[in-house]
């Protein structure tokens, strides 16, 4: 191949690929949603994969650009080491995996469930004002769940299980090891939020098809102290801060605040799933380390929410309205709106606060004998008032 020939090549393929640069480059910046909320970047670490891809970008249109010669051979090897550097960071730099040691993280189930088990004298389980129409008098389907739905499947053992022979049937081993009963077999129905995808993953290496059915609706909530003047926050916000593009309170109006304390949930819990659904496909920030050992001390989500640290109480959580107004309250804790909107019993209601999400009675394939009974009961009227008596909203149709 002659000289020249070799110079159309490179003039024709210099520009084509640094298109291609240019357009991975907008592509990222759309994918991880930096291209329209740069102002919401403001830490450093945020600010990591724009500087990687920036990175890749300068090292590649260099290598193309630069005309190649012997001498330049080191250059061109920095080069293409800075642009493996840069891809080689970029998933980590998205998550802020950079960090070992204490996270800001509430691993424990916090709040108890005693006080609403059933056919207890003094139970808190919600009670129809008549009597059931149906009435299961052995081979009672086991119960497990979700601590914020323990009410739930409470009150519905109690209105329809015959008290005579119930021993143990309902359950609270929390969301993680109540989902592997339901697969493993120890479990007939399972009550939670609908499964993360890695509790997919774990009933499908068993074999298994989880068969969810609709049963009632509950407000996915984010909360604050109620010495955060700030009241609402849009849901592209708690994408950024929850993305870890943002970090600090003044980002959000609250100049004083400082470092926001972003609490999270273990995955496979219901809250962290649902957390998941408001993120979308964007990943999810590493919890960080804890500014302060005294943070993560309760191991109580509801308590950690008040937590004071350099004078102010910079906290964010989230957690199910019922669970957090009702069964594990913290009276200095309010619910933020979403996009203005509150999350009242009216507005889950009519579906104008976007995460009233439907909770699920969930069986290993679809329900059959006993479990089935259970179940077309919860989604009849009686079941559906239940649903309303215990603090919850009844399920879409």
């Amino acid at each position: 191949m002659s000289n020249k020939t070799k110079i159309v090549i490179a003039n024709i393929l210099r520009p084509i690929l640094t298109a291609i640069i240019f357009a991975l480059d907008i592509f990222l910046l759309a994918r991880f949603d930096y291209l329209n909320n740069l102002m919401a970047v403001d830490n450093i670490l945020g600010s990591l994969p724009l500087s990687l891809i920036l990175l890749f970008s300068v090292a590649g249109c260099l290598l193309i650009w630069v005309k190649f010669k012997k001498e330049r051979m080191p250059f061109s090897i920095v080069m293409a080491g800075w642009m493996i550097v840069s891809v080689a960071l970029f998933p980590n730099s998205l998550t802020k995996n950079w960090f070992r040691g204490e996270e800001v993280k509430s691993v424990g189930s916090d709040g108890e469930v005693e006080s609403y088990a059933p056919f207890k004298a003094d139970t808190k389980a919600a009670k129809l004002d008549y009597p059931a129409s149906i009435k299961i008098m052995d081979d009672m389907p086991t119960m497990d769940g979700a601590l914020a739905l323990y009410p739930v499947y409470s009150a519905v053992a109690q209105s329809i299980y015959d008290e005579a022979h119930y021993t143990d049937e309902v359950r609270f081993t929390n969301t993680i090891r109540g989902f592997k009963g339901l697969v493993d077999g120890s479990v007939d129905i399972f009550f939670s939020a609908k499964p993360s995808a890695s509790q997919y993953e774990y009933a499908k290496s068993k074999g298994k098809e989880i068969y969810l059915t609709p049963i009632g609706l509950e407000a996915f909530v984010f909360m604050v102290p109620k010495s955060n003047p700030i009241n609402d926050i849009t849901i592209q916000q708690i994408k950024n801060i929850y993305s870890g593009k943002t970090d600090f309170w003044q980002t959000l109006g609250w100049k004083e605040g400082g470092k926001i304390i972003k609490f999270q949930r273990p995955e496979g819990s219901g809250s962290q799933t649902l957390l998941q659904y408001v993120m979308g496909d964007l990943p999810i920030e590493k919890p960080q380390p804890a500014p302060n050992m005294d943070i993560i001390g309760t191991n109580s989500l509801m308590k950690q929410m008040t937590v004071e640290y350099r004078g102010v109480q910079p906290a964010l959580g989230y957690s199910f309205k019922f669970f957090a107004s009702v069964m594990n309250p913290n009276p200095d804790v309010k619910f933020l709106s979403l996009n203005g909107i509150a999350p009242t019993s009216e507005n889950i209601s009519n579906g104008t606060y976007k995460y009233a999400t439907p909770f699920y009675a969930m069986t290993v394939g679809e329900p059959k004998g006993n479990s089935k009974k259970v179940i077309d009961w919860i989604v009849s009227s009686e079941g559906q008032s239940l649903i309303e008596k215990s603090g919850y909203s009844k399920r879409s149709v």
